[in-house]
């Protein structure tokens, strides 16, 4: 299972982003495709159309992950063993969540995700686009 990150989310806006291609791609491939909770909020706090969130929505068929007590535990504690960085809660709360589903997390930002990599963290790779 992949989790998209909030960036992913917005870039589905823009048909042909490189978002929206690897998205394709990893659904040609079958791959499963999920969020956080935390990052669907992200997203809906936009702007965002009506009919963008529905295709969010579609994609992602309504998986989007709960954020519950395991989920806070474990983003406490990648808080806490990451240095402390108040620009880093939401991205504890998102590999928190993803690391809870054993899934990967696609985003853009991916130098802010590393960081928890050491703690169980993977990140997805973009496919391989055929042409």
């Amino acid at each position: 299972m992949i989790h998209l990150d909030t960036n992913y989310l917005i870039g589905l806006r823009v048909k042909g982003s490189p978002e929206a291609q690897e998205v394709d791609d990893w659904l040609a491939a079958r791959q499963t495709l999920a969020t956080s909770a935390v990052a669907w909020t992200e997203f809906l706090n936009g702007p965002v159309t009506p009919l963008e969130v529905e295709r969010a929505e579609v994609i992602l068929q309504s998986r989007i992950i709960p954020f519950g007590q395991p989920e806070a535990v474990l983003a406490a504690e990648l808080f806490n063993k990451t240095g402390r960085k108040r620009g880093s809660r939401f991205d504890c709360l998102i590999a928190a969540t993803a690391i809870v589903a054993q899934a990967e997390v696609a985003t853009v930002n991916q130098s802010d995700f590393k960081v928890f990599v050491p703690h169980g963290l993977k990140l997805a790779v973009a496919p391989t686009a055929t042409t």
